[in-house]
């Protein structure tokens, strides 16, 4: 009985770790985006007055009015770095639950350790 425990809890925690692993990949992959956008924006700030700037849409580069451009790029921004945050904040949650669930395990053990050796 106490050996299911053990194993259900085992399999929660690979499954509270394979969770952290995609939220550990979104959090990287907003951060690779966050750097593009800001190296985009620098760009901007680069351009003399009269520059025209262009966007790719599908295979078509299309003309687009330059301070619109700067303030999606701001846009942007600012919501990966929000969602970069949240995503901060749900790791470390996460981190959280994972100890708290290794440490519940390791008293498990240690339970069924001393109750095999008593029989």
């Amino acid at each position: 009985m106490a050996a299911a425990k053990f194993e259900a809890e085992m399999q929660a925690f690979q499954a509270l770790q394979r969770e952290f692993t995609k939220v550990v990949q979104s959090r990287t992959q907003l951060e690779s985006q966050l750097k593009e956008n800001e190296m985009v924006s620098k760009e901007f700030d680069l351009l003399k007055d009269d520059a025209t700037v262009y966007k790719l849409i599908g295979p078509v580069l299309v003309k687009q009015d330059r301070a619109e451009a700067t303030t999606n790029v701001k846009k942007r921004i600012e919501f990966i770095t929000s969602e970069i945050k949240r995503l901060e904040k749900q790791i470390n949650e996460m981190e959280e639950k994972q100890e708290k669930k290794r440490s519940e395990m390791m008293q498990m053990q240690q339970a069924l350790q001393a109750q095999r050796q008593q029989a």
